[in-house]
């Protein structure tokens, strides 16, 4: 079995002390997510048929409707907690780290789907979640979004519902600060903006013996976004490293957009091709860390060099939804609790390994169990 397995397992077990006084802020979307299947033939009621298991059957049947007309039936799997940064910040919270959580959760009180988040994070609602279908493939997924309650999420918004001491406070006490997805926050530049020129320069310093401040950003797909609004979002990204260490986190998509950005050659799938990716991201941006995570394995550059580990890839998942977000919770749960880059690599794949066998967040005795069983 691969060796980083080991070293990772040894590494969690001297270290998960920390854990629950470990703090992360999190924010700033939220959604409720509908799993589906799509029906590929249907011989009877319920879950009596055969599904559409990849992606080119489902566009070929789009397709064939052009100048006519088709009817898809997606059957419902499950409701559950969803975006970027809830799916995040659950992960967090199953390793043992105190959550703060800002976003649309909500009103009055959060959505069923975060009742049980809610009970166990601090939350902070700014309004009605965006809602997400989810068509799950064998070969990926199809999202299919919708967004308008984002829009009103505004840094002014933050400091009205929030308070504006109150937000600098979290700020100032979180270990780790994740802001993710970018994409589909249409103010989210403005906010970067905000936090990089205003409120980031108010903060005190951190205390003597403190962790360094970590941010951590995750993009989410910035296809639909322009050229010029991405090149915009990572020059904002790159200056939260005057105030703390920045991790940038792609998934394979979004590491070749990025690059395409930049200027620099895109990563594929190889170890070779995305050792040099991310470093080459990492020192195009000017920040600490920049990780690239296809579903089979994970890289990473950091001043030290570049780190690769394959990953425990699953044929059958019981679910994708917010794999790449469980293995973004992992990695930043190993750099709060000082893991090296490899552990946090290996945190990382194993922390979405097991969530797509299960469907649950891992605890870090889970995590445990999985590396020990793969050791």
């Amino acid at each position: 079995m691969p060796y980083f397995h080991s070293r990772a397992l040894v590494a969690l077990r001297a270290a998960r002390v920390c854990a629950p006084t470990r703090r992360a802020l999190v924010g700033l979307d939220g959604f409720v997510d509908t799993i589906v299947t799509p029906v590929g033939q249907r011989t009877g009621p319920g879950e009596a048929y055969s599904p559409i298991t990849h992606i080119p059957e489902f566009a070929a049947r789009i397709a064939a409707a052009a100048g006519k007309s088709t009817n898809l039936e997606l059957y419902p799997v499950m409701d559950k907690l969803g975006g970027n940064g809830p799916i995040l910040a659950a992960a967090l919270l199953a390793g043992g780290t105190c959550i703060t959580y800002i976003g649309p959760l909500g009103q009055p009180t959060p959505h069923a789907v975060f009742q049980d988040f809610a009970a166990r994070a601090e939350v902070v609602s700014l309004g009605e979640p965006a809602t997400t279908i989810a068509v799950e493939f064998r070969d990926g997924k199809v999202m299919l979004g919708q967004l308008r309650t984002l829009e009103d999420i505004t840094l002014e918004r933050i400091d009205a519902v929030v308070g504006a001491a109150r937000f600098r406070a979290e700020l100032a006490a979180a270990d780790l600060v994740g802001l993710v997805n970018w994409t589909m926050i249409p103010h989210m530049s403005a906010i970067f903006a905000g936090l990089v020129e205003t409120v980031l320069p108010s903060l005190p310093a951190r205390p003597a013996g403190f962790p360094v401040r970590r941010f951590f950003f995750d993009l989410a797909d910035p296809e639909k976004r322009t050229r010029e609004d991405l090149r915009t979002a990572l020059g904002w990204i790159g200056r939260f490293e005057a105030f703390g260490a920045v991790t940038l986190g792609l998934n394979l998509k979004e590491a070749q957009q990025v690059a395409a950005v930049l200027g620099v050659t895109a990563p594929e799938k190889d170890e070779a091709s995305l050792r040099a990716a991310s470093s080459a991201i990492r020192t195009a941006l000017g920040v600490s860390v920049v990780v690239v995570h296809p579903r089979e394995s994970a890289a990473c550059a950091t001043a030290e060099g570049t780190f690769w580990v394959p990953g425990p890839y699953c044929e059958a998942p019981v679910i994708t939804t917010g794999a790449g977000d469980h293995f973004n919770g992992g990695f930043c749960q190993g750099q709060l609790l000082g893991l090296d880059a490899e552990g946090c690599l290996a945190l990382g794949v194993c922390t979405s390994g097991h969530y797509v066998r299960t469907a649950v967040s891992p605890t870090l005795d889970d995590l445990e169990t999985f590396l020990a069983n793969r050791a």
